[in-house]
Order: structure tokens, then C-alpha cells, then sequence
């Protein structure tokens, strides 16, 4: 691999959700701070909506592995797939507690021990997170037995948070009539948005010395021009497509990344393209603009020789 050409430690690129390359950029940051204040205070549903590839999961793990720094305080559980059933969602989150239950285990019983274990917990002071990736694949009924087990509470307080992530399609659910109640419990809300010229350039820059690099420019301005024009600044794809010219430049010899690499590594991802430019050509407009401009000089000219 390129590693050892390009003087780096691991792959820079990898789309595993690895926290350390987590980059605390404006949105990201906003996020982030959003959701341990609103932790912090105890609040009900919260949610964070992006597009595919914008680093939901990357934020989910980040948030994560703050909140398992202080285990004296939160207790967090984390379903990576909920296409579950209400009963497979009960199961799950039990499991994610530690509770031991056969699959063929009655709903008042689960529910119980669900609850005691919540109990224990908040009598202890410790505060119980439940992440949900991909939420917007929970089929709605899911969705409804989720918001009633959130009922469960103290005089004070409810016995656990949840923080959903998802795709904008969990928007659209909510707006159903069915899910009325549960849109309502959503206390905080926030949308990831897609890297911008510059922070796509410090995105990759950041990458990049997270795995080990510290020389000179990698990546030209031109070939980071043509990464942002191909992926719309989202990461996923700014991922794939470095991985891939950095092994297009390591093959033929080159410790940069240039234009040409750059372009090469766009045609050979699937699903991603080169916007097409517009077929203005500025000689050729120049050009008309000379023509225009000579026909109203004989216009004026013949004006002025016959008036």
C-alpha cells in the first residue's frame, strides 16, 4: 500500500467511524456541543438528521465515547440496526443493559426487568442514554413503542434519553398522523450539513496528519477543486475517492496529488462524476462580443453618413 511512500502510520481514508480523525468543525462542533447540553439537562428525544455519508455515526461514536469517560454518570446503550420489531427493540435495549432474557420472554416480564434496571440505575445516581443509529429504518410501529417505553419515570425524572440519528426520510415519517406524539416529545433537533470548499480542504489536511503525516502539501488546490466539485463536500465520498488517488499517485511514483490523479480516482467510483461544465467557450464569446460591436459601428456609421 502507499503508507510507507507517503510517510504515514494507517490509512488516512478508512471509512471505519474511527473518533480519533474526528474533526470538530463548525457543524460538527454545533452538534456536538447540542447534544451533551441537552443530555446534560435530562431532555426527551433529541435527533440529528444528515444526508447519506455526512458522519452521523462518526458524531453518534464521538458522543459515545464522551459520555463512557464518566461511567460514575451515564450508562449509554446503542442499537446500530433497529429494523426491530417492538418486542426485537425492547430485547435489544435490554441486552444493551446487561439483562439476560430469552427471545420467547413475555412483554410484562421484559418490560419489568427493563424497568427495575432503570430504577437501579437512577437510584444511583446514573443516567441512561439510549443511541439509535439509523433510525429513520425503524418501522413505525417500532417508532410508537419506542416513545410509549419512554414513559417510564420517576416523580422527577424519565428513566432514559434518547438521541436518534437518521436520514431526512425520519422527517417525512414523523410528519405521519400516526407519529404525531412522537414528533412532539422531540425536544432538540439538528441538521449535519456537507463540508464547504474550505472545510473540505481542512477535513482532508486533518486526515492526513491524524495518520502520521507531517510534510508539505499532499493534495494540490487544483485536485481538491476538482474532489469538491465530484463529492458535494461529503465526507463518505471525500473518503473514497483520496483512498483512491493517493493510490493512483503511489502508482505511478508521485508523492502528490495532483489534478490528473484526481480525476482518475473520480471515474473509477461508482456513483460519483464530474459535474459537466457548460459549453461557454470565452474565445469564441469574445468573438461574437467583436462581431456585435463592429455591426453597430457600420449601423451608426451608414446613420450617420445618410441623415
Amino acid at each position: 500500500m502507499y503508507l510507507e511512500h507517503f510517510g504515514i502510520k494507517e490509512l488516512p481514508f478508512s471509512l471505519t467511524p474511527n473518533t480519533e480523525f474526528f474533526l470538530n468543525m463548525a457543524s460538527y462542533h454545533k452538534a456536538y456541543n447540542m447534544l451533551m447540553v441537552s443530555i446534560a439537562n435530562k431532555e426527551g428525544f433529541i435527533k440529528v438528521v444528515g444526508e447519506v455519508g455526512t458522519g452521523k455515526t462518526m458524531l453518534c461514536r464521538k458522543v459515545l465515547n464522551t459520555l463512557e469517560e464518566s461511567p460514575d454518570t451515564y450508562v449509554t446503550a446503542y442499537i446500530a440496526n433497529p429494523v426491530l420489531s417492538p418486542k426485537g427493540l425492547f430485547l435489544a435495549f435490554a441486552e444493551e443493559l446487561g439483562i439476560a432474557a430469552e427471545t420467547d420472554v413475555g412483554h410484562h416480564s421484559l418490560l419489568k426487568r427493563i424497568t427495575n434496571v432503570l430504577m437501579e440505575h437512577a437510584a444511583n445516581g446514573r443516567q441512561v442514554v439510549l443511541f439509535i443509529d439509523e433510525a429513520h429504518a425503524m418501522p413505525e410501529k417500532t417508532l410508537e413503542a419506542l416513545r410509549l417505553l419512554t414513559n417510564l419515570e420517576t416523580e422527577t425524572a424519565k428513566l432514559f434519553q434518547v438521541v436518534l440519528f437518521a436520514q431526512p426520510e425520519l422527517d417525512e415519517m414523523l410528519t405521519h398522523k400516526s407519529l404525531r406524539q412522537l414528533l412532539q416529545r422531540i425536544t432538540f433537533s439538528y441538521k449535519l450539513e456537507s463540508l464547504d470548499r474550505d472545510g473540505l480542504e481542512r477535513y482532508v489536511m486533518h486526515r492526513m496528519a491524524t495518520a502520521g503525516y507531517n510534510g508539505g502539501t499532499v493534495f494540490s488546490a487544483k485536485a481538491l477543486d476538482e474532489l469538491f466539485r465530484a463529492s458535494k463536500g461529503v465526507p463518505r465520498i471525500v473518503n473514497i475517492v483520496c483512498h483512491k488517488a493517493l493510490m493512483v499517485a503511489y502508482g505511478r511514483g508521485e508523492r502528490s496529488v495532483e489534478r490528473d490523479h484526481m480525476i482518475k480516482a473520480i471515474s473509477d467510483t461508482e456513483g460519483v462524476s464530474l459535474p459537466t461544465r457548460g459549453n461557454f467557450r470565452p474565445i469564441a464569446a469574445a468573438g461574437a462580443v467583436m462581431g456585435l460591436a463592429g455591426v453597430a459601428l457600420m449601423v451608426y456609421l451608414l446613420a450617420f453618413y445618410f441623415r
